[in-house]
């Protein structure tokens, strides 16, 4: 199954509270009733108010200049204005990789790091998992699950141990071996919690330190159900250790999946991989055309 047939599997519940909010208000006056009225249905799939402005003074612009007049033409125009807003490519995995992925309990964090692990395997890089969440010894055990349906080699301590001192020992191993990626796992922190983002910078640093020249990134992990909630979670962590990424989860249990719209709009922040369901295979590379489509409900 392709990118787009995920997607808009994934998207059927937003898909279908826009789709249908716009047939419920669409005329063909185009009048300023139906712009608020357009503007609702699109701040309710949590896309936000931003994005929304921007896209509504588009679709206005575009009504006059290409004389729209059916719903399935605003709909298209829709698509676009959305995928505009959306488009940023996502840099290239070049050798050696460093990924680190962080986000609150809860999210689909360590379910996503295997995934990402499998992917990327499937994509013919050697890869290796680092169980940086030693607080909880379910999260070790978990990525261990997840590292042998992957076939990938997990480096891990027990529970308690100090993570930075993990990471600098798997990187360190990482390098004598020859890997290629490397995906370090965190504990799931409250964003909230002063000592546990300063250990997240401490992961950081030693990232820094024993692959200086490392293709490195940091990736947020956002559950696609948060809604609006998902804005605090980026500013938090974006503020702690600079994300350069988003992995959109359980994009298939919400009605709000145009949250990356207004995570896009307020961080450029790209989404770079979607969950789309509980199989290995279910986390796909982002493709901003396809998501508009998914979103707004008009099938490939």
């Amino acid at each position: 199954m392709g990118f787009f047939q995920k997607i808009f599997g994934g998207l059927k519940k937003t898909a279908a509270a826009v789709a249908n909010g716009i047939a419920s208000i669409f005329n063909k006056t185009f009048d300023d009733e139906f712009y608020e009225d357009l503007e609702t249905v699109l701040i309710s799939a949590d896309i936000g108010v931003a994005a929304t402005e921007k896209i509504i003074a588009d679709i206005k612009q575009t009504v006059k200049a290409e004389k729209i007049k059916t719903e399935e033409e605003l709909k298209q125009r829709l698509v676009q204005s959305i995928a505009e807003l959306l488009e940023n490519e996502t840099p290239a995995l070049e050798d050696p990789t460093v990924l680190m992925v962080v986000g609150v309990n809860g999210v689909g964090k360590t379910t996503s790091i295997g995934k990402l692990a499998h992917l990327l395997k499937e994509d013919g890089k050697s890869v290796l998992l680092v169980a940086g969440d030693t607080f909880r010894a379910a999260a070790t055990e978990q990525l261990t699950e997840w590292s042998e349906r992957a076939k990938v080699r997990i480096v891990k301590q027990g529970a308690g141990a100090d993570p930075a001192s993990l990471v600098f020992d798997a990187l360190t191993s990482m390098k004598a071996k020859g890997e290629q990626v490397a995906i370090v796992d965190t504990a799931g922190r409250l964003h909230n919690k002063v000592n546990l983002m300063a250990e997240l910078q401490k992961i950081d640093r030693v990232v820094g330190k024993v692959m200086p020249d490392a293709n490195y990134h940091k990736l947020l992990v956002i559950d696609a159900t948060t809604g609006g909630n998902a804005l605090s979670q980026v500013e938090y962590f974006h503020e702690a250790v600079g994300l350069d990424g988003i992995i959109l989860t359980k994009l298939d249990g919400t009605a709000k999946g145009g949250i990356v719209v207004a995570i896009k709009q307020q961080f450029d922040l790209p989404v770079w991989y979607v969950g789309v369901g509980e199989q290995l295979n279910d986390l796909v590379p982002f493709d901003a055309a396809s998501f508009a489509a998914g979103l707004v409900g008009i099938a490939d």
